[in-house]
């Protein structure tokens, strides 16, 4: 009896997994399909997921008429610079709260990820003014450096930190090595899998930030790709009351679709090695 009832807890476990696989994949197969389809095909009814007269005319109008690879060259050069600049701060933060101890250390870190339940739009005015002071608007500093406060980091890297033996750090210390250079040449190395995991949380995360980009830059040839493939649903970039092109938004959602897949590919052994690892504590 108790194996029959462990073979149907799987069963309703597999069954729900396959149910939720489908219901996440669903929309990026409408999209990708969508991609390659004409204007009138998509609208058409009854919808149909295989394309009827498969074209590739939606990514060559993407190409020849928007300043894609401009917009695609603003988020990846965006999305690299802060993806390095938040490894490097959020390490040094980290393996200093996992082992200075100094008075306040505890009351410092929870103050540290307090500021993980402040969203982004309290914060958004405050910024616009102070880069607007400084004359920073319109700019790919505008878009890099309000993202390099990751605090999500900090968290993952703290906890991998505490769990590397006090043992080797302290061997290090003997053999003269200071504290630059254990967060150098010992934690940086060994916390691969946790570094991998904020470098792909936050890549992701400014590869598809869109409220700052679209606040900060106000010039086509500033814009990021979410802000530049927004205006595919308001028609022709410049062309007001102009019909919504789905065709060309689909294509374009792809083509930007695909770098933060490969990157999640490329690293997502150790992603979740050091998602993993994330909890456990010396």
């Amino acid at each position: 009896m108790k194996r029959k009832n462990k073979c149907l807890s799987k069963i309703i476990l597999y069954l729900l997994l396959v149910i939720l696989t489908i219901l996440a994949f669903a929309p990026i197969l409408w999209m990708t399909v969508s991609a390659f389809k004409p204007e009138g095909e998509i609208a058409s009814y009854p919808p149909t997921w295989i394309p009827e007269h498969p074209t590739l005319s939606n990514f060559s109008y993407v190409l020849g008429t928007f300043n894609f690879l401009r917009w695609t060259l603003n988020s990846f050069l965006a999305a690299i610079i802060a993806t390095i600049i938040v490894i490097l701060i959020d390490s040094m933060a980290a393996f200093s709260f996992a082992r200075f101890h100094f008075k306040g250390n505890a009351l410092l870190y929870a103050t540290v990820l307090s500021m993980l339940m402040v969203p982004i739009q309290v914060t958004i005015i405050p910024l616009y003014l102070m880069f607007a002071h400084v004359h920073l608007l319109n700019t790919i500093t505008s878009l890099i450096l309000p993202t390099t406060g990751n605090v999500t980091g900090v968290f993952i890297l703290r906890n991998f930190f505490r769990s590397v033996p006090q043992d080797l750090i302290d061997a290090a210390r003997i053999d003269g090595a200071g504290y630059f250079r254990i967060w150098w040449t010992i934690m940086l190395p060994i916390a691969r899998p946790s570094i991998s995991a904020v470098a792909i949380i936050t890549f992701i995360s400014n590869w598809t930030n869109f409220l700052w980009p679209l606040v900060s830059v106000n010039s086509d040839a500033s814009r990021t790709l979410p802000v530049g493939i927004a205006e595919f649903f308001g028609g022709q970039s410049g062309v007001s009351g102009s019909a919504p092109q789905y065709g060309p938004a689909m294509a374009a959602a792809l083509m930007a679709t695909i770098p933060a897949i490969v990157i999640f590919l490329l690293l997502q052994r150790y992603f979740v090695k050091g998602i993993t690892m994330t909890g456990i504590k010396g």
